[in-house]
Order: structure tokens, then C-alpha cells, then sequence
């Protein structure tokens, strides 16, 4: 009889189950999804280096998992509540009828579990079909090609989908047996008759908090744009970074709190808008609501705040990585040869390894730079007339500047596809990819800084950093080389790096070539410890292996961003889903008033949309002026991937961003048009 029950009450009240199903649905596709990665990943055709992040992948993605499975839980649980308050006045007819707390829990049980049940199963099936576009995804972020696409099954994701989300329906059945046992027949029966006692507060205290929130977030978006260098420059440690991100924290609650009490006198000076139809009913009742919900609202905004971020920054490192990486990275294998008496890299592989280069490699340049140890960073920047860096601050590190000729410089310029220099005699030039860096040494460059290294004092020929790098190096994360005329002298205490980069030859097998070179360079490492300039050895760097090092980091981020950012916005999206709900079935009793006196169903539902449509885009539109200043923040901190340009990704962002958050507005409204046509006579 109680099965009986619990299937036709979710028949009857499957509306009032749309939110909640929903969320399941979608909570258990995506839980499967990202799961299934590893078996995914299988079909994919990549060397031992990828596999192994692949696999660190999996492990991390698991780890991740337990994390969203609580976040889910907390969010099907508050879902639940609003279910059991939706239904109280039925649950108190039970009771009235004669049937017992324990039976009723038991019905509720039931129900749980059938809805449960379906919309587990409903969302593996979904989950295991968009599961077989992951692995053209992963294909597409590790550069791999698919050596067959063929269906996949998890096993593993799927026995895991199954139990976190059954002991999650576990605990929210005994969270439901308990807040039901603890319920009173006459709190059930008369649940949507008390209202809310708000109190009204001071305009002019209101007034002065909002005048401080904006200046505490202005200052925060200064902060984290463009007072950024200044404010690591001064800083000591990574830990600063937290002051603009709490500004902004606490400046978000003061602004909800304080447009709070502002807000109805502001919408009410404008009384043409006020008074036309059911404006006024509206925007009081969307002011009520912040007034009673300024906590909630805050940590929305501030979960759709970091969901937009995190999406894009993760979406825009993969984009950016992978435009990057031809310009970058334009030759095949780097060979580097470090130690003041390393013998010249050809004749050492000719002689000493008895393996002749020209037959691997096309393309062959050789050059040398030079680290001057009596020439640092923070000596260049010590010298600017202008320039904001304290060098005790810790922002530069005290290491060794670069040198390179202008000759093999512009050797090298061609293949890079960088501008040639012609330097004079007393003349240099920075080439510099690190943006926060360049933008340091810019500051000198353009004051006309003159240098002294090795007692020949040198002026910069150009204004600014020259873009670029000549190392097999993804972009972005060149600090700086100083370019010198061919005239200039290195003596004394100087350190040579002698480099080599080629193209492998055609018909040349690259992972036996890679192999052979590798091999090579690893038997020779000469030390001496009673002469330190006897020490040296040979480095070898293919770009592959520099390829799947940073392809594989990407992945790590971006797989590990969306994953998170899609389940901060389900639960966004879902909370505020059901406070409109909920604050639906409160007023029910309202619009069947404006009913009786004459309102229209037209103008009700005009009135119910707006309503929720204001409701969802207020905090959704100060998220997205956070945004504005967070992805630039963001983009400073994931800088080191490449030149990264954050707005690649905002089209998928905002397509995710629109989906998921626009599925749930149109549920929302659907499902409260309902519940205040109910009360209809």
C-alpha cells in the first residue's frame, strides 16, 4: 500500500519534483563523465610521458570526486527540505487521517528512493553517451590521435556513481525520517501562512555601507589589475594575494546588505516604472526577498563569481597552449652544453659518442650565450631612474643575467620569426616573454637605463622588450635576455652555454633519434672536484617532451576547472531555484488576491517572470562584474602557460554558463507558474 502511495504521490507532484530531479540527473551525468576519464583515455595513442599524466589525472580526478560528492549531498539535502516544506500541509492531512509520523517517513522513504532510482538511472545513460565525446576532448588537449573510436563503458565509474549517490540518498533519507518525526500537526497544516517578520532598516546607515562596499571593492579591483606588480612587488610572499580576494569577499555581503534597504526607496523614486501594472508588487516583493536572503545571495554571487572564473581560466589555458605551441616551439630537439671547459657539442658527440649529428638532424644552428656573475637581475632593475622594484622585496630573484650576440641572436631571429637587431657598438636590446617581468624592465628601457656589465657601460637601443625567446620553450616564460653587439667582451668571470637546435631529418625516426641523443648526452658528465670549471654536462630537450609536460598540466587544469566550475554552477543555480520556489509557494495566497481584484493571468505570469528573472540576473550581474577584474587576476596567475588571452574562452564559458543557468531559470518559472495556479477557484 505505502509503495503504492509514494508512486502516485511522484505522479502527481512530479512538477514539484522538476528542480530536484533535475539536479540529480544532471549531478550524476557529470559525476560519471569525468569519472570515466581513464577509460576513456585508453583508445588514445601517446607516449609513456602522457600516459603517466593521464594516470596522475585519474587519480587527481578521484580525489576531486569525494569533494564534489559532499557538495552534491549538502545540495540534494537542501533540495529535499524544500520538498518536505512544498508537501507539509499533505503530510499533515496523513497525519490527520489517522496515519503516523513513522508511516508517513516511510512513504517519504519511498519516494526518495524511486526518484532516486530514476534519476540515477536516467543520468548514467546520459552520462555514458556524453561520455564517448570525451575522448575526441582528451585527444584534442594531449595532441594524441585516437587509434580507434569505438563505444566505452566505466565499469569503475559507474560502480562509483552508484554508491557515492546511494549513500548520498541514504543520508538524505534519514535526514527526511528525522525532520519529520520532529514535526507538529499544526506547523504542518499552517506552514504557508506565517510571514516573515522584516525589519526595516536605516536608510542613511544603509546608504553609508553601500558608499563603503563599492570603495572596498573599487580598491579591490584596483588591486588585482592595475596596481597588481605594485602590490606583489611590495609584497613578501604569495600570501598578499589574499587581501584583495578578502576585500572583495567582504565587500560583496556589505553591498547585498546595504541594496538590501536602499533598494525599494530607489525603485520607488521612479514612479512612472513603480506604479505601471504590477511593477510595484514586483519590485517589492524582489526587495523583500534580498532583505531576508542577504547571506544566500552573497555566497551565490560569490560561487557564480569564482565558477566564471575558474571556467575560464581553465578553458582559456587549453586554448592558448595549444595556439602557442607551433610559434614557440619551432624546431625539433635542443642540445645544451653547460660548463666553462664543456668541449663543442658536435665534435663532443663526433668524438666522444661516436654519433654524428648532421645524420639526424637538418637545420643545425649553434650559438652561445653568456651568464656574467657579476651582472644580476636586480642589478638592471637596481639602476632604473624609475622603476617601482625594490630589490629586497624578493620579487626578482637574485640570479645571473642572460647575454646573447647580436649575430647568433639574429641567426636565430629567422626561425623564431622575431625582428633582427643591428646594435651599435655601445648598444643593447632585452628579448622577454614573462609579461609581469617585461613590464618591469619596460619601465627602465623607456627612462633610457644605461647598464654596466664587465666595465663597458652599454644604452638600450629600443624602448621596450623584444617579444620572444630563442630556446625551445613555451611562450611566456622568457625573463629576459640581454642582446649585445658582436664588439662587446666576455672575460673574466663569465660562464658560457653552448646550445644547439635542428630539425630531425626526413625519414628520420624521432624517438630513435631522440633516444640516441639522449643516451649520448647522458654518459658524458665530466667533474672535478678540485677545479670547479672542470664541471660540466649535456642537456638534452625535444619538443615533445616539452609539449606533454605542459599539454599535460593544461589538461590537469582544465579537466579539474570545468569539473569544479560546472558543479559550483549546478548548485548555484539550483539554490537560487529553490528559494524562488520556495518563496512561490509562500506567496501563492498573493497572487490569488491580485486575482480576485482583477489581475489577469497574463499580467500574473508577466509579473511571476520578472520576478524570477530579476531574482536569477542580480547576483548573476555583480558575479560577472567581479568577473571582469577576476579574470584578469586570473590571467596574471596562469601567465606562466603562454601568452594566454582569457577572452578565447568566454564563448564556451558563457554557452555553459547560459545552459546550465538558463535550464534551471526556465524550470523555476515553470514550476512556480504552477504552484500560484493552483489556489485558482
Amino acid at each position: 500500500m505505502f509503495a503504492k502511495l509514494a508512486f502516485k504521490n511522484i505522479q502527481r507532484s512530479i512538477k514539484d519534483y522538476a528542480v530536484y530531479f533535475f539536479t540529480l540527473v544532471i549531478g550524476v551525468a557529470i559525476f560519471y563523465v569525468f569519472n570515466s576519464l581513464e577509460s576513456q583515455s585508453v583508445m588514445l595513442d601517446v607516449t609513456d610521458r602522457v600516459r603517466a599524466i593521464i594516470d596522475l589525472l585519474n587519480t587527481i580526478m578521484g580525489i576531486v570526486s569525494v569533494f564534489v560528492s559532499f557538495i552534491l549531498g549538502a545540495l540534494i539535502i537542501y533540495a529535499s527540505r524544500f520538498l518536505i516544506k512544498r508537501r507539509s500541509k499533505e503530510f499533515g492531512l496523513y497525519l490527520t487521517l489517522g496515519m503516523s509520523k513513522r508511516q508517513i517517513s516511510l512513504v517519504l522513504v519511498l519516494e526518495t528512493f524511486l526518484i532516486g532510482l530514476l534519476s540515477l538511472g536516467i543520468g548514467l545513460v546520459l552520462g555514458i553517451v556524453a561520455s564517448q565525446f570525451t575522448s575526441v576532448l582528451v585527444a584534442n588537449m594531449f595532441d594524441a590521435n585516437l587509434t580507434s573510436f569505438q563505444f566505452v563503458f566505466s565499469a569503475s565509474a559507474f560502480l562509483k556513481t552508484i554508491l557515492y549517490f546511494a549513500i548520498i540518498y541514504i543520508v538524505v533519507m534519514i535526514l527526511s525520517t528525522i525532520n519529520i518525526s520532529r514535526q507538529k500537526l499544526i506547523n504542518l497544516l499552517s506552514n504557508g501562512r506565517r510571514n516573515e517578520k522584516i525589519k526595516n532598516k536605516n536608510l542613511w546607515l544603509c546608504t553609508a555601507v553601500f558608499i563603503t562596499a563599492a570603495i572596498l571593492l573599487g580598491y579591490a579591483y584596483y588591486l588585482v589589475t592595475a596596481g597588481l606588480n605594485n602590490l606583489i612587488v611590495d609584497s613578501e610572499g604569495p600570501e598578499v594575494l589574499l587581501i584583495p580576494i578578502a576585500m572583495g569577499v567582504v565587500a560583496t555581503f556589505a553591498l547585498f546588505w546595504s541594496l538590501s534597504g536602499i533598494l525599494l526607496r530607489i525603485f520607488m523614486s521612479f514612479k512612472q516604472v513603480y506604479y505601471h501594472k504590477l511593477n510595484s508588487f514586483v519590485l517589492r516583493q524582489f526587495s523583500s526577498k534580498i532583505n531576508t536572503t542577504v547571506a544566500s545571495m552573497s555566497l551565490i554571487c560569490l560561487m557564480l563569481f569564482v565558477t566564471i572564473c575558474v571556467l575560464g581560466s581553465a578553458m582559456s589555458i587549453n586554448y592558448s597552449l595549444h595556439e602557442s605551441i607551433d610559434k614557440a616551439l619551432p624546431a625539433d630537439v635542443e642540445i645544451t652544453a653547460l660548463g666553462r671547459d664543456a668541449p663543442d657539442i658536435t665534435k663532443f658527440y663526433k668524438d666522444e659518442v661516436n654519433l654524428k649529428l648532421e645524420d639526424w638532424l637538418d637545420d643545425i644552428i649553434t650559438y652561445r650565450t653568456y651568464l656574467a656573475e657579476s651582472y644580476a637581475n636586480s642589478d638592471f632593475l637596481r639602476a632604473g631612474t624609475t622603476s617601482e622594484y625594490d630589490p629586497d622585496s624578493g620579487k626578482i630573484y637574485n640570479t645571473t643575467e642572460e647575454f646573447i650576440r647580436q649575430s647568433d641572436y639574429n641567426r636565430l631571429a629567422k626561425l623564431f620569426e622575431l625582428p633582427t637587431v643591428e646594435l651599435g657598438a655601445n648598444e643593447y636590446a632585452i628579448l622577454a616573454s614573462y609579461r609581469q617581468i617585461a613590464e618591469l624592465r619596460n619601465t627602465a628601457l623607456k627612462d633610457g637605463q644605461q647598464i654596466t656589465v664587465l666595465d663597458q657601460t652599454l644604452s638600450p637601443k629600443y624602448p621596450e622588450c623584444i617579444d620572444g625567446t630563442v630556446r625551445l620553450e613555451m611562450a611566456g616564460v622568457n625573463m629576459g635576455i640581454i642582446i649585445v653587439s658582436d664588439d662587446f667582451k666576455f672575460s673574466g668571470d663569465v660562464h658560457q652555454k653552448q646550445l644547439l637546435i635542428g630539425q630531425f631529418k626526413d625519414g628520420v625516426d624521432p624517438d630513435l633519434a631522440t633516444t640516441k641523443i639522449t643516451t649520448g648526452a647522458d654518459r658524458f658528465y665530466r667533474e672535478d672536484g678540485s677545479d670547479m670549471g672542470e664541471i660540466y654536462y649535456y642537456n638534452v630537450e625535444t619538443k615533445q617532451d616539452i609539449i606533454d609536460n605542459n599539454v599535460g598540466t593544461s589538461a590537469l587544469v582544465t579537466f579539474i576547472g570545468l569539473y569544479l566550475g560546472i558543479i559550483f554552477l549546478i548548485s548555484s543555480a539550483a539554490v537560487l531555484a529553490l528559494k524562488e520556489l520556495s518563496e512561490s509557494n509562500d506567496n501563492a495566497r498573493k497572487y490569488e488576491t491580485l486575482r480576485r481584484i482583477g489581475a489577469s493571468n497574463s499580467m500574473l505570469n508577466r509579473a511571476l517572470f520578472w520576478q524570477i528573472f530579476i531574482f536569477f540576473v542580480f547576483p548573476l550581474a555583480i558575479a560577472i562584474l567581479h568577473s571582469v577584474f577576476g579574470l584578469i587576476f586570473c590571467n596574471f596567475l596562469v601567465s606562466t602557460f603562454g601568452g594566454v588571452d582569457i577572452t578565447n574562452a568566454l564563448p564556451t564559458v558563457s554557452l555553459i554558463l547560459i545552459s546550465i543557468y538558463g535550464a534551471y531559470f526556465v524550470i523555476t518559472y515553470c514550476s512556480s507558474r504552477r504552484i500560484i495556479r493552483e489556489r485558482r477557484q
